[in-house]
């Protein structure tokens, strides 16, 4: 499939709509509403007793708050890795030390470009919080088994924390 026209019918802050037309593999062409996103990162923080940092945040999409990884928005020309640091600093006040990567996901790839990159972070090292103002964000550290258990009982509905948590549990399975 590839793109043959596109129309950006919306500019905004953090992403762009658009009126795509692709041609099909059966050569027809069909029209897509897009959303254009610089895409994002996110990480799961762990700290030196092993405990996972995931956040209570504030998300209008969501109606209320919900539990989640830090993540953020990539700046122009920024990498993932330097994103996923920048906020880690931003919303939890820890610095990582190391980051690994874990996946590469599309956050909604019927109608949206946004690629995230989700990391896992450790070697932590305090630093300020910095929240941005629209920003209502609690730190929730757990034992992975907590993390683990509120998975399998459907507590945790945010398809990047679910990806990056059961990546964890999978990691943590192939430990000798």
């Amino acid at each position: 499939m590839s793109l043959r026209y596109e129309e950006v019918i919306f500019h905004g802050k953090i992403l762009d709509l658009a009126l795509e037309t692709h041609q099909l593999p059966d050569g027809r062409e069909a029209r897509f509403e897009m959303i254009h996103h610089p895409g994002g990162a996110a990480a799961l923080p762990v700290d030196t007793d092993g405990r996972l940092l995931l956040i209570r945040q504030f998300r209008p999409a969501a109606r209320g708050t919900i539990l989640e990884i830090p993540a953020g928005r990539l700046e122009e020309g920024e990498d993932a890795a330097e994103c996923i640091s920048r906020e880690l600093q931003e919303e939890i006040g820890q610095k990582p030390g190391k980051v690994e990567l874990l996946n590469k996901i599309y956050s909604s790839v019927g109608f949206c470009r946004e690629m995230i990159s989700i990391y896992l972070a450790s070697d932590l090292v305090p630093t300020a919080i910095a929240h941005e103002e629209h920003e209502f964000i609690d730190l929730v550290p757990l034992t992975p088994e907590e993390a683990f258990a509120m998975v399998d009982a459907g507590e945790i509905s945010d398809a990047k924390t679910l990806i990056a948590l059961q990546s964890y549990r999978r990691k943590l399975s192939m430990i000798p």
